[in-house]
């Protein structure tokens, strides 16, 4: 989830009273942005390992993955994410490399091997004979992945009211929001039938 804006309002809010709704100020001052890098885990309905910072790189989730490998080292790990060039990077290709102790030749980014392409690398990275799998969702079709679920809520209970006077402060409300939700978390019940949606 990139650019989430710390925002602090001009004026402050006017709280909700009888006959009246709650009444946030429109205009607001900038102190930053951050990127949040998260995993969500289907079977606990938990939210596990975030990484917030500065607009992630390459190198920033894949050091994130390693983050979420490290909590169980020998563990098999099969991560749902999108197709961002990121998800399918030389640096990702090369930890997974590593941690399944894969000894092949990888060759050379944009010429040969696994490291020709972006499709070359994604397939590599989500061959399910390896016990770090990815798996990405087709293109548009980002609601087949749980954590969309996720930063929704946290949109609606802590960003969209929210007033941040900086970035430190948007950061630990955050990670806050993220203590609190797993107290209490639970599976996401899927509910879709397969039925096509008619207008």
């Amino acid at each position: 989830m990139t650019g989430i804006q710390a925002l602090e309002r001009v004026a402050p809010t006017t709280a909700m009273q009888p006959g009246q709704v709650e009444r946030i100020e429109f205009e607001y001052e900038r102190h930053g942005t951050l990127s949040l890098i998260s995993n969500f885990d289907v079977v606990t309905g938990q939210v596990i390992c975030p990484s917030l910072g500065p607009p992630r790189t390459e190198a920033d989730f894949a050091a994130h993955i390693a983050r979420t490998v490290d909590t169980d080292p020998e563990g098999v790990w099969l991560f749902v994410v999108d197709q961002l060039n990121t998800h399918q990077s030389e640096s990702l290709v090369r930890l997974v490399a590593q941690r399944c102790s894969i000894t092949d030749a990888l060759g050379e980014k944009g010429t040969t091997g696994v490291l020709k392409s972006m499709a070359t690398r994604a397939a590599f990275l989500s061959d399910a004979a390896h016990r770090i799998q990815f798996v990405y969702v087709p293109q548009h079709t980002s609601w087949l992945n749980q954590v969309e679920i996720w930063f929704s809520i946290l949109v609606r209970r802590v960003l969209k009211r929210g007033n941040f006077r900086s970035v430190d402060e948007l950061r630990a409300r955050i990670l806050a929001f993220i203590d609190y939700f797993n107290q209490t978390a639970k599976p996401f019940k899927w509910t879709y039938t397969g039925r096509p949606l008619v207008a």
